[in-house]
């Protein structure tokens, strides 16, 4: 599978053009908005600078890497709620109860 991540509204527009143009394809692309992903983004309480943001996302890998357990389909607790609860993994149970299904809703 080809995949392309943008991070950024102007990263964004950029590969747009380039899918649009012909001159990519992919089978999935994710765009996030605010630069190096919500991070220090749109979301967060308080303004921050690059270098803060740059500090922020090495903390968090630092983190991650650090765990033995990194992967959810690994966890055995939640091998254990899908045994025991929710069935199979994509199934129609675990589907209508954890997936998020979005909806047009009229402005305000």
């Amino acid at each position: 599978m080809k995949l392309a991540v943008a991070h950024g509204l102007a990263n964004a527009d950029r590969l747009v053009r380039r899918i649009k143009s012909g001159e990519a394809s992919y089978h999935f692309v994710e765009v996030m908005s605010c630069p190096g992903g919500c991070i220090g983004g749109g979301g967060q309480p308080r303004f921050t600078t690059d270098a803060v943001r740059r500090a922020r996302m090495g903390a968090i890998f630092a983190e991650d890497e650090g765990k033995q357990m990194r992967m959810s389909h690994e966890n055995p607790n939640i091998a254990l709620l899908y045994r025991d609860f929710l069935g199979q993994p994509l199934g129609e149970k675990s589907h209508d109860l954890l997936h998020t299904h979005y909806h047009e809703r009229p402005p305000n």
